[in-house]
């Protein structure tokens, strides 16, 4: 019976971790100045979301995908860790150099967008304090972008091929950075055009003579002409095209030249001495207003008494005058506007000779032409007057007879 019971207990804890899954940390332990890379693959989280299908109904689902990372308990990631995936099917990666010691604990959460099911993950890097490499190297791949080159597989190839640049195979890579990070252009949607991908690597072993080639004056100067420099002779070590490297973009960093960094400011302890008091003052110290009522009052007031002055010089003193004006102008036209004033006068003088006569009678208001006699003024409750004796009373004569 005992044996029975432990074999049921033993498949109903097979049947249940089938079911619902297990949640076990994935621990990883990184150097400090390493770099990190951690694929998120799409298949694991697939038998997340699809478990007992897959077993036993044979279908095998291959949904669109979205991942959100961040740090237990905070929004965000950690400073030093970045994550990338280009599309809802491309897997996603998170990839950085941790500066410090310490432990990051990475909540993964992926969302599947056929049946928006979500399952969760959790990552643990531990950063243990490492030796840094004195001779440190970066260049620009131009021909890759960052999804292509955080596999390992191709990390390894990248590798390879600066090892051989090298002549060192205590190499170690660095870090690796997007060129859209250090402030790239945004390639166009074309085929050949890519983003651009940083690789920094770092030996214990000095650079290698086609290394320092770059620090020399002619390269330097063939660099900023912008003119397209060859790769050095003998030194030409990338085995695919898409991993060679910009010569004018690549820089070396020997730190042990470097000037050692100021220590920083002791901190202390926030606390007074034992027997010393600290006395307040009991006044503040006084404050002498005058240049700011200066700076304030008479300076805007010095400068409205000179606009004044100005404007009324230009409106006062600056004027022609008539005597002037006449001086400077064509007599011609001078006699002619002195016309036009003579002619204007006689006309006034005309129309009020006129006012001792009665008008014509043409300019009074509705008059008979053969009496002479003035209509009387029409009585009416209409609002419409008319304007002629006929249509006023139609069986007059109007006629000249």
């Amino acid at each position: 019976m005992a044996g029975g019971s432990s074999r049921a207990l033993f498949f109903f804890t097979v049947f249940a971790v089938t079911l619902f899954g297990t949640k076990a940390e994935i621990k990883y332990t990184v150097e400090v100045g390493r770099f990190f890379s951690y694929e998120l693959m799409r298949e694991t989280f697939q038998s997340d979301f699809e478990p007992l299908s897959k077993l036993y109904a044979g279908r095998l689902y291959d949904d669109p995908m979205v991942f959100k990372c961040n740090k237990q308990n905070f929004p965000d990631l950690p400073e030093w860790l970045r994550f990338t995936q280009r599309h809802s099917y491309d897997n996603g990666f998170l990839y950085g150099t941790p500066t410090s010691p310490g432990k990051s604990i990475i909540e993964i959460y992926a969302v599947n967008k056929r049946s928006y099911e979500t399952t969760r993950q959790i990552l643990v890097v531990k950063a243990v304090p490492a030796k840094l490499l004195p001779y440190q190297a970066e260049f620009f791949i131009k021909l890759r972008e960052i999804e292509k080159v955080l596999p390992s597989s191709v990390q390894d190839e990248i590798k390879q091929d600066l090892q051989n640049l090298w002549a060192t195979d205590k190499l170690e890579i660095v870090n690796i950075t997007n060129a859209l990070d250090r402030g790239g252009r945004v390639p166009l949607p074309l085929a050949g055009h890519f983003e651009g991908v940083y690789v920094k690597v770092a030996s214990e072993d000095y650079f290698s003579n086609c290394l320092q080639k770059v620090l020399t004056a002619e390269h330097q100067r063939a660099c900023s002409s912008g003119s397209k420099v060859k790769v050095p002779s003998g030194c030409n070590f990338c085995s695919f095209a898409s991993n060679c490297i910009s010569w004018c973009s690549t820089e070396l960093f020997d730190l042990t030249q470097q000037e050692p960094s100021l220590p920083p400011p002791t901190v202390g302890s926030g606390i007074l001495d034992a027997g010393e008091v600290f006395q307040p003052p009991e006044s503040p110290e006084s404050r002498d207003y005058f240049p700011d009522y200066i700076v304030t009052v008479i300076v805007p007031l010095i400068l409205a008494l000179v606009l004044c002055l100005l404007l009324t010089y230009v409106m006062c003193g600056r004027r022609e005058g008539v005597t002037k004006r006449n001086a400077h102008t064509n007599q011609i036209q001078l006699y002619h506007h002195h016309t036009i004033h003579g002619n204007t006068d006689e006309l006034r003088n005309m129309a009020n000779r006129r006012s001792d006569f009665p008008p014509p009678l043409s300019t009074q208001p509705m008059f008979n032409f053969r009496t002479g006699e003035r209509a009387a003024p029409l009585r009416s409750d209409s609002p419409n007057v008319p304007l002629i004796m006929a249509q006023h009373d139609p069986y007059s004569d109007t006629l000249p007879r």
